[in-house]
């Protein structure tokens, strides 16, 4: 067999292997990257960009309903759901086409087609071998269907990415991040949603005010929650899919059926065992602090990792490890404390650092401020007897100095808002630091810097003191 040699390998040519390609090529290593399918891996192809997409859509329509109440002369139709798909499918193949030449121009090789091991430092694609000093497996996730009976009769997050007509009655099945995602949408544009999930609560990882907003407001927008329905079986009926718990409960009637249910990662034709690469039994390759796998010289980054699942986690993981490889930044690696995260539900939520109950398990001393309203967005819209989504927020503070350990948000623009305070919180802002930051007024923003009086401890809050709380304090 014939076999090139290069500096670099990337396994993948989603974001982490695009990201530690394109640095390396830029220190003037010779690269290759190796993908089956389109440039720019889950994140744009089925996953952040067109769900983000859909749910730039979703907003709008979310508008319109509410357009009335401020005196602007709109109403629903029908979503024209071909024209959405076709206008996504141009944006995405417009992103494909940047990164095809974008590889192209930094002398990046792409080599078209699967990838696995034949040792250490040499891969095999279509029959033929490539070595390299530096392996990088960054293969991404795909989604999990879990093995019970009439599973195929659902369709995946990758599948909901090719309906070209919108489904009328919609099950999602999962509470987490794509499950929470996708029912806002679907139910925004149209589709009557059911939301099963085997948790108590959706995004129930999440600072329990998440979830408790969360549902208050899913529930409003007419999404069914069938929370705690552990599915067992799917079937056909005369009526649509049928869905059966393991107690003999069933829901019906319904056209389309989405597996939300998580992602595992994209391992198990690598081969790595004949590189002697360490896989957990869940397809998770382990790393050290800086990417190493038991392996000298081979890496692996992003969702595999086990670590935050997130693009801009793999990115950053990718640059610093091409740092450190080929720039003398020995000590480059990606810090994985405080990562912010936001998921695109309705309305969104924003999170960063711990969560009251994490904070109180590690810190002796916890403060905790909350606060609960309705943007002004919905003020006419309640005049009008409409609904008005409410936004809540929540700062964790630790210590005498109140340092701001964590941040949880739900509401309108709260994905927007999180980037910068997420950058205070990495620099170790104070409660006072937030206090002493003028307000911008009217926002929503505002009042994470304009909260006073902190939420009662709950160990204090049972003892009766005999004294009202804000004559404790």
């Amino acid at each position: 067999m014939s076999q090139q040699h290069y500096d670099l390998i990337a396994i993948g040519g989603g974001s982490g292997g695009l990201a530690v390609a394109e640095k390396a090529a830029q220190f003037g290593k010779k690269v290759a990257v190796v993908e089956h399918a389109r440039m720019g891996g889950t994140c744009v192809n089925n996953g952040c960009v067109p769900k983000k997409v859909m749910w730039y859509a979703a907003n709008l329509a979310h508008a319109v309903d509410d357009a009335h109440g401020f005196g602007i002369p709109a109403q629903r139709r029908e979503t024209d759901w071909r024209m959405l798909v076709e206008g996504r499918e141009s944006y995405i193949s417009n992103i494909n086409r940047y990164w095809d030449s974008h590889v192209e121009d930094h002398g990046i090789t792409r080599i078209n087609g699967k990838a696995h091991f034949v040792d250490k430092r040499t891969i095999e694609v279509n029959g033929v071998q490539y070595s390299a000093d530096h392996i990088v497996i960054a293969t991404g996730g795909q989604p999990i269907v879990p093995p019970v009976p009439g599973a195929e009769l659902g369709m995946t997050s990758d599948g909901f990415f090719q309906l070209q007509e919108q489904p009328k009655n919609v099950a999602v099945i999962g509470g987490g991040y794509i499950g929470v995602e996708l029912s806002g949408v679907l139910q925004a544009l149209g589709s009557h949603v059911s939301l099963i999930a085997l948790e108590d609560k959706p995004m129930e990882r999440f600072d329990p005010m998440i979830s408790e907003v969360l549902i208050e407001e899913m529930q409003n927008q007419g999404i069914d929650m069938h929370m705690g329905f552990q599915v067992a079986a799917l079937s056909n009926s005369a009526e649509g899919i049928v869905i059966a718990d393991k107690q003999g409960n069933s829901l019906g009637g319904f056209d389309t059926v989405i597996w939300a249910v998580g992602r595992r990662p994209n391992t198990r034709d690598l081969k790595l065992e004949t590189a002697g690469v360490e896989v957990l039994s869940n397809g998770i390759v382990p790393v050290d602090g800086f990417q190493n796998t038991n392996v000298e010289g081979i890496y692996a980054i992003g969702d595999i990792t086990g670590k935050v699942p997130l693009t801009p986690v793999a990115i950053a993981a990718g640059r610093r490890l091409a740092e450190r490889l080929f720039n003398r930044k020995p000590l480059m690696k990606v810090d994985y404390d405080n990562i912010p995260s936001v998921v695109f539900s309705h309305p969104p939520i924003g999170t960063v650092g711990l969560t009251e109950t994490e904070a109180r398990e590690k810190h002796d001393k916890v403060s905790v401020y909350k606060t609960q309203f309705t943007p002004m967005r919905y003020a006419l819209n309640q005049l009008n007897g409409g609904h008005g989504s409410k936004t809540a927020m929540k700062l964790v503070c630790v210590g005498d100095e109140e340092t701001v350990v964590g941040i949880h948000m739900i509401g309108d623009n709260v994905d927007e808002m999180l980037q910068g305070f997420a950058v205070a919180v990495k620099m170790g802002a104070t409660k006072a630091d937030f206090d002493n930051t003028i307000a911008i007024h009217p926002t929503s923003a505002e009042e994470l810097v304009t909260l006073k009086v902190p939420e009662p401890d709950p160990v204090e809050e049972s003892i009766d003191t005999g004294l009202e709380w804000s004559e404790a304090v």
